[in-house]
């Protein structure tokens, strides 16, 4: 049984899909991480390839964008704490990815739960896939939870695919 489960969220309705899927395979008692990632904007430096690296002008929105993650976070574990979950809120700075499989790793989750914007093609290739790298770096099971508004489902898609190591 799972009593220790990570769930990524970006703010977005479709990664909140994860938190229905997280009350269907975990009981009320379990402990939920969520963690939400503030992406750093993307300078070009003369000489160097693409690096992240923040400006003094940028501070500021990054400072704002934390504080607004925070509260969305907050928001969703009251949720949770509600329907007599243990919650526990981490907002990171950078790559979504690292700080998925980071934190997987360290706590030692049972697994992790998250939605898929089930981007392929074109969309794939220029903005990647945070549960792609997820799946490939396979910490622990994961529960991906589909995007429902894409046109065509894959065959044989259900409405929860579980990947495990």
């Amino acid at each position: 049984m799972l009593q220790k489960v990570l769930v990524p969220l970006d703010g977005s309705q479709l990664s909140e899909l994860a938190l229905s899927y997280l009350r269907e395979i975990m009981p009320p008692g379990g402990h939920v991480r969520l963690l939400s990632a503030v992406d750093l904007p993307l300078q070009m430096q003369p000489g160097y390839e693409v690096a992240v690296v923040p400006s003094i002008d940028t501070i500021g929105s990054i400072d704002q964008s934390r504080q607004v993650t925070q509260l969305y976070l907050r928001n969703r574990a009251q949720e949770l704490r509600n329907a007599g979950y243990t919650v526990e809120t981490i907002v990171e700075i950078g790559y979504p990815e690292e700080f998925i499989i980071r934190h997987a790793r360290e706590q030692n989750v049972d697994a992790i739960v998250m939605s898929t914007h089930g981007r392929s093609g074109l969309g794939r290739m220029l903005f990647g896939s945070v549960t792609q790298r997820v799946l490939n770096a396979m910490p622990c099971p994961v529960f991906v939870v589909p995007n429902r508004e894409r046109k065509q489902p894959l065959p044989g898609q259900d409405r929860l695919t579980a990947a495990q190591p």
